[in-house]
């Protein structure tokens, strides 16, 4: 059972994401167990008016959790079920799928662990064929299913709040805000660590499916889901290997057409495709082997955590950019050079601008609009005594040269002459053309922090380093050489809207 290809992926996976009601089974009394959390979790969003379905526990000693009445069986539940949740020993996993099975549950997450991934495959094989046999669809197991903030789903166990080292103080794990990045993961710890991060860096999620050993629905299904999802704008996805590699490739390109689609592959030497295949039953294989496909499909690839977050970060609030050739604009010249660096390193060019576009600086410089002494042929030096008018008018004159595709403020804080507005008058510059805008600032204090917030809350991505600044500008190009070379660069540009024009409904963005 490895295909959806029977049923609409978009009609299977609404009742994952968006079922009338959903049962926990496995839901637990006790607050250290798995099933206590799940449950849990849809209590507090039902009470939060996020999830507007029923939520009914499931356990054979009955009695009740967190208010609600306990069912012995799935089967004892009064009304239809969408969705269940199933967290219980892995043997008895069959027996409680053959009661969905004869319930009509649609949609059914496996939670559980203790298939495939320990060599337990007959046990798998009789989940399959039971599923196989109901038309049950499953995610998992061996993961921790999907979260959506929209909706309210969430299947996640780990609880959103522990304990310090003293059993004192409750330290805060929260989910992710709602937001325009979706994750799928094959990898539940890889999922939840990934969650925690965009949580603490402020970053939206629409989207989170960890679907583990994947026995029926994989990649390839959920990418055209979320492809068609308007709460996503780029689908970040954590592989450790593809086993319908055809499939997967052909929804990409169905998909990259209207967003992007950033890939990490794990398992790209042969000590992690070892790890691969004892930790999700994964066989790896080349890696380049993968690049090639991802190229073909029209995938951006990543390297780690944290340059997947920062290249999605990055499609999420600019337009893909028309070429390679960047602007580099800065008040520290030797950030200026690390940057150029970087752009080169990564096949990215730092032309010297013409002669026209010289002229066009120099005339600034005589006005007194930039500091004489300013360095002006890319990288743009506006040097330490600058200030945001000189950030604006320098920026307002590269974008709007064809010799730019792309530019990169580094806007260092520290000169007592350049002040927060310097975000918001490249945010109006940024919004005049379709070419894409990150900006850089260097420090872990306060006001650093403060700046690149501010950048982020109007919609021009920010990093901490220039290198990073750079890697997302090369995820911009990748995009748009992509979507020029099958011939869509100009029409999707036409249709690109700027997070600045959609109704932001308390969605996280930044």
């Amino acid at each position: 059972m490895n295909s959806v290809k029977d049923f609409e992926a978009k009609e299977v996976l609404k009742y994952f994401f968006e079922p009338r009601n959903v049962a926990i089974i496995g839901a637990s009394h006790h607050e250290s167990k798995p099933g206590y959390h799940v449950l849990e979790n849809f209590v507090v969003n039902k009470e939060k008016g996020v999830f507007k379905g029923e939520v009914y526990p499931i356990n054979p000693k009955g009695g009740e959790i967190l208010g609600l009445k306990v069912y012995r069986s799935v089967l004892e539940i009064p009304s239809e079920v969408d969705h269940a949740v199933i967290i219980v020993p892995a043997a008895i996993v069959p027996k409680v799928l053959e009661e969905c099975g004869k319930k009509g549950v649609k949609a059914v997450t496996i939670i559980s662990s203790g298939f495939s991934e320990i060599g337990n495959i007959e046990l798998e094989e009789e989940v399959k064929r039971i599923a196989k046999k109901y038309k049950i669809r499953i995610i998992g197991p061996n993961g921790l299913g999907v979260f959506s903030p929209y909706t309210g789903v969430d299947t996640i166990f780990l609880p959103p709040f522990k304990k310090n080292g003293y059993g004192k103080e409750l330290l805060s794990t929260p989910r992710p805000q709602k937001g325009y990045i979706a994750l799928i993961s094959q990898s539940g710890a890889f999922g939840t660590s990934a969650l925690d991060y965009t949580a603490g860096i402020g970053i939206g999620i629409s989207k989170f499916v960890s679907y583990g050993n994947r026995i029926d629905i994989d990649e390839a299904p959920i990418i055209r889901y979320l492809g068609d999802d308007p709460s996503t704008r780029v689908i970040t996805i954590y592989v450790e290997g593809i086993h319908r590699g055809r499939e997967f490739m052909e929804a990409c390109k169905e998909v990259t057409l209207k967003k992007p689609i950033i890939v990490l592959k794990a398992g790209r030497t042969s000590a992690g495709t070892r790890a691969a295949a004892s930790h999700t039953a994964s066989l790896a294989g080349s890696i380049q082997i993968y690049n090639a496909a991802f190229k073909q499909s029209g995938c951006i690839a990543a390297d780690t955590l944290e340059a997947l977050f920062d290249m999605a970060k990055a499609l999420v609030f600019q337009p893909p950019a028309k070429g390679r050739n960047v602007a580099i604009l800065t008040d520290g010249g030797g950030f200026g050079v690390i940057a150029a660096d970087m752009c080169e390193y990564l096949g990215l060019n730092v032309p010297t601008f013409s002669g026209e576009l010289q002229q066009k600086f120099e005339e600034l410089k005589r006005k007194g609009d930039l500091p004489e002494f300013a360095a002006t042929k890319n990288p743009i030096d506006v040097t330490g005594i600058a200030t945001s008018e000189m950030y604006e008018i320098s920026a307002e004159l590269a974008l709007s040269s064809d010799e730019v595709d792309s530019l990169i403020v580094i806007a260092l804080h520290h000169p007592a002459t350049l002040h927060d507005d310097v975000a918001d008058r490249i945010a109006r510059v940024a919004e005049k053309y379709r070419k894409p805008v990150v900006a850089v600032d260097v420090g872990e204090t306060d006001y650093a922090r403060y700046l690149r917030r501010r950048f982020e809350e109007l919609h021009i991505p920010s990093y901490p380093s220039p290198e990073r600044a750079v890697k997302a500008i090369k995820a911009l190009t990748e995009y748009g050489e992509y979507l020029k070379k099958r011939g869509v660069l100009e029409e999707y540009l036409k249709k690109w809207k700027p997070l600045s024009s959609l109704k932001r409904n308390n969605v996280s963005i930044s």
